[in-house]
Parts: C-alpha cells; structure tokens; sequence
C-alpha cells in the first residue's frame, strides 16, 4: 500500500464523513434485524396511541413498574409509571444521584396520521354507505385512497361502558377503503394540483353496499351497516358522538428490500422511537441520574389538549417527584437533560431537490441528531445550543453509537416540528435524536434496522 502523502494525511485529520454501519460495523446487522423483530410486533400491536399505552403498560408491569404514588418515598432502581387518560404514559427509573442533579428526560410520541371519523360519520349515497372522515395531522390525501383500512377507536355508551373496537386487523376481517377515479375517467382529475388530488371532503370511506331488506325504510344500506356494528358492539349511530375512532392502514409491518435491511410500516413516525425509548427505560436498572420516558399523544397536530406536551401533565409529574424529594422542580428542571425522541426525513435521491445534501440525514448511517427543526428561519423551533449538542454527542460517541446530524429538507423547501420547544419551555437543555425515515407521514414509512438498533443504543447510553 502506498504511503498517504501530506495532503491526505491532513485531509483525514481535518475532514468528516459519517459512515455507512454496514461497512463500518458488518456485525450489527445481525442484531439490528433481531432487535427488529420485536419492534415489529409493536407496530402491530400498537397501532392507535390508547393501544400503544395499553401495550406500553403490560411491558412495564413485565418488568416489574408500578404505578406510581405521589405520597411514596422510593429508592434508586425502583421503577413506576403514570398513565394519563388512557392516551399517554411516562415511567420512570429512579436514579443515585439527588434529584436536583436533573433528569434524564426522554420524549417520544404516538400518534400517528391518520384518517378520524367525524362525529357524525355514517351516511348513504346512491346505494353505498359510507363514513365521513376528517384527517389527523400532516397527511398526502392522495396516498389514503384505495389502500386497506382499519377501523379502531373506542366508544363510551350511553350507561358508560366503554367498548373498544377493532375491525380489520385479524385474519378474515373486513376492511375499508377511500375510493379513487380510474384513469379512463380522470381527465379533469388530473388537471387538479397534486395536494387537491383526492380532497379532504373526498376521503369518504365506502363501508357497506347491501341494503336492509324492507322496503319502507329510507337508507337501507345505512341501516344494515349500523345493524351490523348494533350485533358486534351493541352501539347505535347515537353513539358516535361519544367516540374515538381511528380509520388506519391494515397491513402489519414487513421486511423490506431482498436483503431484509428496512423495516417498512404505518405508524414508524413516532412509534419507532416510543419503543426504543420503552426498551431502553426498561432496561436500565441503577442509573446516575432518575429517568422520565415520555410517550405522549397530539404531537402531530401541534402538542395541543391535555395529552400533548403542550399542557402542564408533565411538568406536574416533575413536581411531584421534586415534592418527594422535597426539592424545588426548578432547581430540578434546570440541571436536566431531554431527548426530544423524533424521526427526520432521509435524504430521498428520488426527490433529491428538496434536501440540502451536505446537511440531511442518511439511511444506515445511525441515529440523527437534528439540533433545530421549525420552518425556514428556524421558526418554530427549539435550537439546541452547543453545549446540549457537546453532552449528547459525547454520550453517544463514549458509548460507540453510530449517529449523524441532518436538517429537516433545504431551507425554503418546508419545515415541521416536534415535542422539543415544548420541554425547552420548561427550562430544559433538549435536543431532537431519532431515526431517518423514508416516506415520512405516508400510510407506509421504511425505517433502517441499522438505525433503528442504534436508536436504542443511543439511549441506553444517554440513560447509563
């Protein structure tokens, strides 16, 4: 091998690249895809954010969490959760170090995009029934038509039972669809933008096609579909007023590509960094520093109502455990750290465009670390200073994670938010950590297992 010359020499001082995990470390693709396989099952099993906490509960109960008692006193390692109205949790580790030394916070969310149904949602059109939706959070209409649905939600009868439905998902199930134009007939359609493709009040989900069979009563395919859901729940259409329901992809999550490296699925956007968060706060045992995992609700439509990181649930939480302590919650606040836990878009070289190369994150190079997201001019955003991004840097980089930096697209190209400048709010050192995905916010997102497992890595470390 012929000897470097000055210049490289220099350059391979001075210089960067992150690498590609597959080069660098051959050997973790054999555990990433193991460790993927139990995401998968989380993805599958959790698909709504009321399921995800269900789910979520029955993982730290295993592991020995219980719920957690404002009046207690505990001691380093025990562990206890909170749930807060069926929507959101947190659980946390207790660590050796006082309380006022800060925690180590870790903020993911889980709920997805998706389609709601309106409160009002069953009607009938020219013998077809039908629901009413109106989308949830960031969506591209068009990618909702002609996939398979899922009906999930809950219902709160009349005499207060509460019934959780689910339709779609098991091996048998009916399933739902929106309806698109064939092209043969889509001449005027496809003179319409790309955003208006399929309109917001043209995400009508066909349920039902066979009529009641009396002639005297007017919308007979209506009433069969309502008879129908009357024999499986017992509900009546009066009874949507007083529901959640969810209309969301029903395929389950996949390998993807002939070498098996991505995970692909609904909902990777945030849940892929709830279970990694979950993992990581499950295992960790004596920690320096009491953890707080987050898995909170409405990221996706601004953090707003009181599951959403922009109400007071979690700062309440904090004080009480700097109650126990008898400390004050600002002086814990203020020495504390946050992992704003949330996916970044992968450079797309399909839609190269509207990336900045140099400065956007890569699939199957590790966890991105963006240090601002907001909309052009950082608007919106919580922008982590230098000595945030030195800590979780120096956590990751003593722990052997592979990581990366990347904005969200090119400067004008867009922008968007995350749970960061909520936690900021509260007087906490944060920066957003997660995992590149491509397709983000589409009924199905591809993840890198690579990037995936070394998620989890980098926040057993930042939990150690």
């Amino acid at each position: 091998m012929s000897k470097k010359t000055n210049g490289q020499e220099l350059q391979e001082k001075l210089t960067w690249k992150f690498p590609h995990i597959a080069k660098d470390a051959p050997q973790q693709m054999e555990k990433a895809s193991k460790f993927c396989e139990g995401y998968k099952e989380f993805l599958n099993g959790g698909k709504t954010e009321r399921e995800c906490v269900r789910l979520a509960v029955r993982m730290l109960k295993k592991a020995g969490y219980k719920p957690f008692d404002p009046k207690a006193s505990y001691e380093p390692g025990d562990k206890v959760y909170y749930v807060n109205r069926e929507k959101s949790v947190i659980a946390t580790t207790f660590g050796k170090k006082p309380l006022t030394d800060g925690l180590r916070i870790n903020g993911a969310h889980i709920d997805s995009p998706r389609l709601d149904l309106k409160p009002n949602p069953v009607y009938e059109k020219e013998d077809i029934a039908y629901f009413k939706t109106h989308y949830y959070g960031g969506i591209r209409k068009y990618q909702w038509g002609t996939i398979p649905l899922a009906m999930h939600g809950v219902i709160v009868k009349k005499d207060g039972e509460k019934v959780e439905i689910s339709i779609g998902e098991k091996e048998g199930d009916p399933v739902f669809c929106v309806t698109d134009l064939l092209p043969h007939l889509a001449a005027k359609q496809n003179d319409r933008k790309l955003a208006e493709g399929i309109k917001g009040e043209e995400l009508n989900i066909v349920v039902g096609s066979v009529p009641f069979q009396d002639e005297d009563v007017k919308e007979p395919v209506k009433l069969l579909a309502l008879q129908i859901l009357n024999e499986m729940y017992g509900i009546t259409e009066h009874d949507f007023y007083r529901a959640e329901i969810e209309m969301i992809p029903a395929h389950k999550a996949a390998d993807v590509g002939f070498d098996r490296s991505m995970v692909g699925a609904y909902g990777q956007d945030d849940r892929v960094c709830a279970y990694t968060a979950l993992l990581a706060e499950i295992e960790t045992k004596k920690p320096a520093r009491t953890t707080v995992t987050i898995l909170a609700d409405k990221e996706e439509i601004g953090s707003n109502g009181n599951t959403g990181l922009d109400s007071d649930y979690v700062l309440h939480y904090i004080e009480d455990l700097a109650d126990q302590a008898g400390v004050k919650a600002r002086d814990v606040l203020r020495n504390s750290l946050c992992l704003s836990s949330d996916v970044n878009a992968a450079y797309d070289p399909t839609f190269s465009d509207v990336y900045e190369a140099r400065n956007s994150s890569y699939i199957n190079k590790g966890c991105v670390l963006t240090k601002y997201t907001g909309a052009r001019g950082k608007s919106g955003s919580n922008d982590a200073s230098a000595e945030t991004m030195a800590k979780v840097i120096g956590i990751m980089d003593s722990e052997g994670v592979y990581w990366q930096a990347g904005e969200l697209g090119a400067v004008d190209a867009g922008g968007g938010g995350t749970i960061a400048k909520f936690v900021a709010g509260m007087d906490v050192d944060t920066v957003d950590l997660g995992v590149p995905i491509l397709s983000m916010h589409a009924p199905f997102e591809l993840a890198s297992k690579l990037d995936v497992y070394n998620t989890y890595k980098a926040f057993k470390a930042f939990y150690k």
